[in-house]
């Protein structure tokens, strides 16, 4: 089959499209075809070499994809060849990830597809969802009727959390940098998007939370660079839920007294399996109703990983990006 693979840690020219062996599944796994890989940021950390734990040269990137069933293992009921899954993980973990015509997955690890969703959006909620939905209602414990701010809301984290806070019955507001960003934002649930970029945001972020008393959650894409604003308007009892950071940041730890504020983090590699499917069963229910529609920025070829993994990184980049075989 072909598959990306990183043979030396580096920038993204060390993508390399491969011939390697197909995985065939074990006793209880299924072996997936797939249609769509989604493309993270983490990817990128990890394929540069600047992530705390690596995997063993070569291997094959990506956590998160989404296709057919392709061949069933000794033992596995659960699934037929020909159904729609995502997933995210694979069972055979680094060195074979989605990036790849074909991946094996424990067959309870796999979510359906419903038939109303793309195989591209269902490379898109693996990760991105998942943090959203984690970080909202697992560490933040948002409940309808407060008050949620999301910063960097047009990225793929950010448009889940705008679809999950608003179907939960939360009031929404988003920040992105672009009036195409502003449009996204509001068009996915936010009832106020701000710009970032103008001088008074912060001031509008606070009129639009109860005129003045401040957001009750905020997930937090960039923690170097607004934490300690976070900190200016969060409401009392509030929760920030840090997603993002890349750099370090001083804080004046006075604002959290003198909210009772909770500042957490966040990463899904901490989560449990069983967490993991409390959330993927959710996430299907929003998506056969139609009020979980994951957005597709971008798509590219194999071909065209390295071209993916900058686009992914830049500045402005919108909704999820993905890979296709």
């Amino acid at each position: 089959m072909r598959a990306i693979r990183v043979h030396q840690f580096g920038d993204p020219s060390v993508l390399t499209v491969d011939e390697v062996p197909t995985p065939e599944p074990g006793v209880g796994q299924v072996q997936v075809r797939v249609h769509a890989a989604g493309v993270n940021p983490v990817d990128t950390y990890i394929r540069s070499g600047r992530y705390g734990v690596l995997p063993t040269l070569p291997y094959i990137p990506g956590s998160d994809g989404a296709g057919t069933i392709s061949a069933l293992g000794p033992g596995a009921t659960r699934w037929k060849v020909g159904d729609r899954v995502f997933f995210h993980g694979t069972a055979l973990g680094r060195p074979y990830g989605a990036y790849a015509e074909f991946t094996v997955n424990d067959e309870d690890k796999l979510y359906p597809l419903p038939a109303n969703v793309g195989f591209a959006e269902g490379a898109a909620l693996g990760v991105p969802y998942a943090t959203a939905y984690r970080a909202l209602f697992h560490r933040a414990h948002a409940k309808a009727g407060e008050i949620v701010l999301v910063h960097g809301a047009s990225g793929g984290v950010g448009i889940a959390a705008l679809q999950l806070a608003r179907w939960k019955g939360l009031r929404v507001i988003g920040t992105a940098g672009s009036a195409p960003g502003l449009d996204l934002v509001r068009a996915n649930g936010a009832h106020f998007a701000i710009s970032h970029k103008e001088a008074l945001y912060l001031d509008q972020i606070k009129a639009a939370a109860d005129q003045g008393r401040g957001p009750d959650v905020i997930l937090e894409m960039l923690a170097n660079v607004n934490l300690d604003q976070d900190l200016d308007i969060i409401a009392s009892y509030g929760r920030i839920v840090v997603i993002g950071n890349r750099g370090r940041i001083e804080i004046d730890p006075r604002k959290i007294m003198t909210r009772d504020a909770v500042v957490t983090g966040l990463t899904l590699w901490n989560a449990s399996q069983e967490d993991l499917a409390t959330i993927y069963r959710d996430l299907v229910t929003g998506l056969e109703s139609g009020v979980l529609v994951p957005v597709i920025g971008q798509e590219w070829p194999f071909a065209e990983a390295a071209r993916a993994h900058d686009a992914v990184m830049t500045q402005g980049a919108y909704g999820k990006i993905v890979l296709l075989p």
